[in-house]
């Protein structure tokens, strides 16, 4: 019978099927340099507060919806073993309907690093096989300075890529240096910006 309620397990990181065709390379850098500041017992910690949310899916395959970042990170950094919250378990129903059932519950986002949507069969297989969009880093780095503010809305950071990307050109965000994040602090903060989850603009009357 199919489970019910969210479970705790322990799964291996690269059997782990992403639902998204991006990461943000600067931003799995960056957790790389945390993962290795942190002592055994702290990366112990860390694992224990990151439970990875997923969908068992076709073929009892566990499609992680959150935590793409990190879990490509600790495969760069050669961990094996993650823990996984399997929020539903919808391995008996048709490939379609699984995908029909991740999209209307927002497990889902098949867009590239143009922003541009694709099929669900072009979402890889493999965490490592993900594309890089500089824009997803650049919104990262922009959240992390204060520029907005940490949303529970489902792939929020990948909305506030898509208003960068529109903003700042490719030639521009091949340097995410102090000067484009100081660009991108301001337009985050902008009354063009405030329908985006966990804008902190200044409210105009």
């Amino acid at each position: 019978m199919p489970r019910a309620h969210p479970q705790l397990i322990t799964g291996k990181l690269e059997k782990l099927h992403p639902t998204q065709l991006t990461v943000g390379l600067a931003e799995v850098n960056t957790k790389r340099e945390q993962w290795k500041k942190l002592k055994r017992k702290e990366r112990s910690a860390a694992l224990d507060n990151h439970w990875f949310p997923c969908v068992l899916g076709p073929q009892g395959r566990h499609y992680i919806v959150d935590h793409h970042h990190f879990g490509l990170a600790l495969i760069q950094e050669e961990v094996t073993t993650v823990p996984l919250l399997v929020l539903k378990d919808l391995s008996f129903v048709e490939p379609m309907t699984f995908w029909n059932v991740m999209s209307f519950n927002q497990w889902v986002h098949p867009y590239d690093a143009h922003g541009a949507q694709h099929s669900f069969e072009a979402i890889p297989k493999s965490i490592v096989d993900l594309q890089d969009d500089p824009y997803r880093s650049l919104a990262g780095q922009v959240r992390r300075a204060g520029g907005y503010s940490k949303d529970t809305t489902p792939y929020s950071e990948f909305l506030w890529a898509d208003f960068f990307r529109s903003r700042i050109s490719s030639d521009q965000i091949k340097d995410l240096g102090s000067k484009l994040q100081t660009k991108a602090m301001d337009l985050a903060r902008s009354q063009e910006a405030r329908y985006l989850p966990g804008w902190a603009g200044p409210i105009v009357d």
